[in-house]
């Protein structure tokens, strides 16, 4: 059966590594996120399973829009990424109240409400996958990033929870910490041949992605921690 999935949080760099790694292993994937010139190049880009659905992810009619509008494309959804990540990289001096709600919105709110329309269709079906996007900050706070980094604990606190809530139902939840810098599309593009591992492949950490929604339910992954190569840690 082709597995339907809503990446939320699309961009190029690891957003879009991940649109085109599930479209090759045979899904067909609802691409989220505002930037609509952006969503529409990446779909037709990827052909007749990709579908752009430009989404405020922070407005519950829009993801509840959304959703209805992949479902209608594709089918019901079991697979969900929670990409999407509002960055605050300011202390607590210089960060306004606004600046902070935000950053928690776009990664916690957001993510419920995401997270929501998909576990219906997946508890109505044989199960389904939600993986969300960490970072570093997740696990230990980031100086003068206050907003990002209590929006990235937020996002694992609520990974560890629906983890426990709903892998009894056949759901699988996971949680990715990227511990470093994903290499940005303008170096790829202007060095093909680099060699190096200062940065993280988005190509790789899609594979890793998608080996979480493959994996048998007997030894299902909770976190997953991706790092470069490093000669020391």
């Amino acid at each position: 059966m082709a597995h339907t999935a809503v990446i939320a949080g699309v961009g190029p760099g690891l957003g879009e590594s991940l649109a085109r790694k599930f479209v090759d292993e045979g899904c067909r994937v609802g691409l989220f996120a505002r930037s609509t010139d952006y969503l529409e190049e990446l779909a037709t880009d990827l052909g007749d399973d990709a579908v752009a659905v430009p989404t405020d992810i922070t407005d519950p009619e829009a993801v509840e829009a959304g959703f209805r509008e992949v479902r209608d494309a594709f089918g019901p959804v079991d697979i969900l990424v929670n990409h999407a990540s509002g960055g605050s990289w300011k202390g607590v001096r210089d960060v306004s109240p606004d600046e902070f709600e935000r950053a928690w919105r776009v990664s916690a709110y957001g993510a419920l409400l995401c997270t929501r329309e998909a576990v219906d269709d997946m508890l109505a079906e044989d199960g389904g996958t939600v993986v969300f996007t960490g970072a570093t900050s997740a696990v230990r706070g980031r100086g003068g990033a206050l907003g990002f980094s209590a929006a990235k604990f937020a996002v694992r606190g609520m990974a560890e929870s629906l983890a426990r809530e709903l892998g009894p139902d056949g759901v699988h939840v996971a949680h990715v910490v990227i511990d470093g810098q994903i290499e940005p599309p303008a170096v790829r593009e202007s060095q093909p041949d680099r060699e190096g591992a200062e940065f993280l492949d988005p190509d790789a950490i899609a594979d890793s992605y998608w080996h979480l929604v493959t994996q048998d339910r007997s030894a299902w992954t909770l976190e997953l921690d991706l790092r470069p190569h490093v000669e020391e840690f």
